[in-house]
């Protein structure tokens, strides 16, 4: 199977974006909310934007695998793409100054898997 793989590569990104918010609310000292402390605003949003889109992406990714006969490489590549894009994202929220180009990329390559995939597992459903 693919989608694993891709699933457990995305979960220790998933980790080290939790670890950065907690890392930032221990320096704040904030336990609750952001403290109006901008940077743990975007290690919160970067998280939460993250957990919003991931594990919807990787539901339809398994549809679609299973529904294969066999693996496919095209869901290799799905899966490089999320996690690329996910990479690009998380990095362009959690900086001060943010470099739109990145937030930008990474969620078209998001979108780009998220309707691919629905779109395969469609195909594949009515088939």
């Amino acid at each position: 199977m693919i989608t694993p793989i891709y699933a457990a590569l995305l979960c220790l990104v998933f980790i080290f974006l939790a670890l950065r918010v907690v890392k930032f609310r221990h320096g704040y000292k904030v336990a609750l909310g952001d403290g109006d402390e901008k940077l743990l605003r975007k290690a919160i949003r970067a998280h939460g934007n993250f957990a919003e889109y991931v594990p919807f992406a990787l539901i339809l990714m398994l549809m679609v695998e299973l529904q294969l006969d066999q693996g496919s490489q095209y869901l290799h590549i799905l899966g490089a793409l999320l996690l690329i894009g996910r990479l690009l994202h998380a990095y362009a929220v959690s900086q001060p100054s943010e470099p739109l180009a990145f937030r930008v990329y990474g969620m078209f390559l998001t979108f780009s898997v998220l309707i691919s995939s629905a779109l395969w597992s469609l195909y594949l459903g009515i088939l």
